[in-house]
């Protein structure tokens, strides 16, 4: 789907209406091209008093070649950084966050477009003091402010890196500055991700980093599911591609053009879970990720929705999933290491009206993955979810034009994303070097306005 508006704005024409009016201006917007150097200039790497973060960070960033700029450069007017990255770890109470500032403020405008912002700390809850816990509580609000600042593209972070296993620091969180340094991230701003104690496995080739993976996809015909099974097997893994019998004809077509495999099964169906898990069982002997999708909407106010309305949403979009990781996990078909990533909605933080089914459904993904998470650690395997906003797709296509601009515009980028923004998240959060990312919901809506 087109977004017309956007397109408009990029014109010399457009570029003059959207000053002189002062309408929203979508900035183009740097997505990840295999091939592409992480970041398209210098990083500015800084650290608060005793921060014990930016040191693994230089190490990672300088092995991945990225250009580390010198801290006097920070002082040229002229000069112009990819990415700020401040070690916020040291700051142990409310007076500490003056280094913010100090470092911040001279390089507002310093960024490049489509720049990044990551500000690293410790989780509050393993903070030493309550003063130290609420000056790391505090970063939040900060980079959710920059995120809505800086414009131009420029997307904010908050990861919190734990303090458990500092040693393993370097390799727990490379997948994490990776991601959100890179044009992958292109539409995720303004969140918050936890970095813990987990098993974190670097692949050998950086732009490959599912190589040798067997990882499933459900709904993986069309939208979403279709982008997602071609970032996976881009990025070297081997897909198995799940969809309806219905969508045979493009669940196929997804599978031969990726040279993964196809399976056609309604994931409702009472032995659907178990034929499954003998087809991956005698197909491969394992799943090393499993990526729940698959979903539908059938909306209706809750006073006109019937219950066939409410039962089939809750089946496919939250008890399929449930099902489907006890049978799996039961036969120890996610080995040690592995991943499930779930597909949530904004919906699910926010609500939505017309939609009490689906967003109870999507609420309910962010509650498996608060109450399993725990659980699959003591296992060695990671669970996450990501929380798409308004995604450009043949849904999305049919809301009524005036609510669709709305859905576009009202998010840091004013624009809606793409599904291969959606694909990008998942496919980092299902790399073996994200072990240690788990129990996270990362929402994928360009800092949208509802919800958070």
């Amino acid at each position: 789907m087109t977004d017309r508006y956007a397109s408009f704005v990029q014109t010399g024409a457009g570029r003059a209406l959207v000053k002189r009016l002062g309408l929203p201006d979508p900035p183009r917007l740097r997505r990840h091209t295999p091939g592409d150097p992480l970041v398209p200039g210098p990083v500015l790497l800084g650290s608060s008093a005793g921060g014990r973060i930016a040191e693994p960070a230089g190490k990672i960033l300088t092995a991945a070649g990225v250009e580390l700029a010198d801290p006097v450069a920070a002082h040229d007017a002229d000069r112009r950084f990819a990415a700020l990255v401040y070690d916020a770890s040291g700051i142990t109470d409310s007076a500490g966050l003056r280094q913010l500032y100090d470092f911040f403020h001279p390089q507002a405008r310093s960024l490049l477009p489509s720049g990044r912002v990551i500000v690293l700390g410790t989780p509050p809850a393993e903070c030493g003091s309550p003063r130290e816990g609420t000056a790391q509580r505090a970063l939040e609000g900060l980079t959710r402010s920059i995120g809505k600042e800086f414009g131009r593209g420029v997307t904010a972070q908050l990861v919190y890196v734990t303090r458990e296993g500092d040693a393993g620091t370097p390799v727990s969180l490379e997948s994490t500055l990776r991601f959100l340094l890179s044009g992958r991230s292109a539409y995720v701003s303004g969140q918050v991700v936890r970095v813990g104690a987990g098993t974190a496995v670097a692949p050998a080739d950086w732009d490959r980093p599912l190589s040798g993976q067997v990882v499933l996809v459900t709904g993986a015909a069309r939208g979403i599911g279709a982008a997602l099974a071609k970032v996976l097997a881009r990025d070297g893994a081997q897909v198995v591609a799940l969809d309806i019998p219905a969508a045979g004809d493009e669940l196929a077509a997804v599978a031969n053009d990726i040279g993964g495999s196809a399976v056609q099964l309604d994931l409702t169906a009472p032995d659907a879970p178990t034929r499954l898990a003998e087809h991956l069982a005698s197909r491969h002997g394992r799943v090393d990720a499993v990526v729940h999708n698959a979903g539908i909407t059938r909306d209706k106010t809750l006073g006109r929705m019937d219950a066939d309305r409410w039962d089939s949403v809750i089946d496919v979009n939250l008890s399929s999933q449930e099902r489907i990781n006890d049978v799996l996990l039961e036969r120890d078909l996610i080995p040690a290491g592995g991943r499930i990533v779930s597909v949530s909605s904004i919906a699910g933080i926010a609500g939505n009206r017309g939609q009490t089914n689906y967003a109870t459904s999507k609420a309910g993904v962010i509650g498996l993955v608060d109450s399993l998470s725990p659980v699959l650690r003591e296992r060695g395997i990671s669970l996450n979810a990501v929380a798409p906003g308004f995604i450009e797709t043949r849904l999305t296509a049919r809301i009524p034009l005036a609510i669709r601009e709305v859905g576009r515009r009202m998010n840091s980028m004013a624009q809606g994303g793409l599904p291969v923004d959606v694909a990008e998240t998942i496919g980092w959060l299902s790399w073996p070097a994200s072990g240690a990312v788990s129990g996270n919901v990362v929402r994928v809506c360009g800092q949208s306005l509802l919800g958070a």
